[in-house]
């Protein structure tokens, strides 16, 4: 691992900041944790000396575009046609996951082939989802605009 830090379940799980995964009072009032300063080994579950600079890390597109369509479905009306197109188009994946918006980058392609799925949104969801298609295709793809709105 890049970062070397302790596998299993810790209480310090994350490479960028000390976000304590066990302090429970805490889990739904502080969103992030303070920045993690130095990565000393044996301290704060750190095995070893990181390969790559914490500041040098980069969250892969991928990661990037699945929190923005989870982020797109969670916006939606889950009354509206959207979502319900959706829920038809993809009658495999649970109320539970279709509600929190969690998808593969399989169906997130095929949704973006199908024209069938704009026509069904509301016109705010409707620039909500040509925006995320272009930001997929310009920015997060294989080929980047030099221009970039």
């Amino acid at each position: 691992m890049l970062t070397e830090l302790q596998g299993g379940y810790t209480k310090f799980c994350c490479f960028l900041c000390k976000w304590d995964s066990h302090a429970r009072e805490k889990r739904y009032v502080v969103k992030t944790g303070p920045k993690r300063m130095s990565l000393i080994p044996g301290v704060e579950n750190i095995k070893e000396e990181p390969l790559v600079q914490s500041e040098k890390n980069f969250l892969p597109p991928i990661h990037i575009n699945l929190g923005l369509m989870k982020n797109l479905v969670k916006a939606m009306n889950k009354d509206g046609g959207g979502f319900q197109y959706l829920k038809t188009k993809f009658p495999r994946i649970s109320d539970a996951k279709m509600k929190e918006g969690i998808f593969v980058g399989p169906q997130i392609r095929e949704l973006m082939k199908d024209s069938n799925f704009e026509s069904t949104l509301n016109e705010a969801e409707q620039r909500a989802w040509i925006a995320f298609v272009e930001v997929c295709h310009n920015f997060l793809g294989n080929k980047k605009k030099r221009e970039l709105p």
